[in-house]
C-alpha cells in the first residue's frame, strides 16, 4: 500500500527535526546547557553568554560552540539587544521534537 505524498512529506519534516534536534542534544554539555537555559526562562530570567558561563566549568569559547550548535538546530533563539546576546529555548521546536519522538513508541 502507498501513502499519499503529503504524509510522506511530513514524515520526512519529522524524521529531519529528530536528527538535528538528536544531534544538538547528543552532547552531554549541551543537554546541561538547554536545561540552564530552559529553566532559567521558565523563571523570566534573562540570559546570556555571561550567566552560562558562571554557571558552568567551561570556557566562554566552549560555550559559544555549544549554544551555536543549539541555535543551529532551532533549539536555541539567540535576541541581541545592545552588546548582549541573550538566550530563549523555542518550545515550538522543543514540542514538535517531543511529539516526533512520542511516535516511535
Amino acid at each position: 500500500m502507498r501513502l499519499r505524498k503529503d504524509a510522506d512529506e511530513f514524515e520526512e519534516e519529522e524524521i529531519l527535526l529528530t536528527a538535528r534536534v538528536s544531534d544538538a542534544l547528543a552532547h552531554p554539555a549541551r543537554v546541561k546547557i538547554f536545561r540552564f537555559i530552559f529553566l532559567s526562562n521558565r523563571n523570566r530570567a534573562k540570559i546570556c553568554n555571561k550567566d552560562v558561563v558562571a554557571e558552568f566549568d567551561y570556557s566562554q569559547a566552549t560555550i559559544s560552540q555549544h549554544i551555536k550548535k543549539l541555535a543551529e538546530a532551532e533549539l536555541v533563539q539567540v535576541k541581541k539587544e545592545d552588546k548582549f546576546s541573550y538566550y530563549y529555548v523555542n518550545i515550538g521546536v522543543l514540542k514538535k521534537y517531543l511529539d516526533a519522538v512520542k511516535k516511535f513508541d
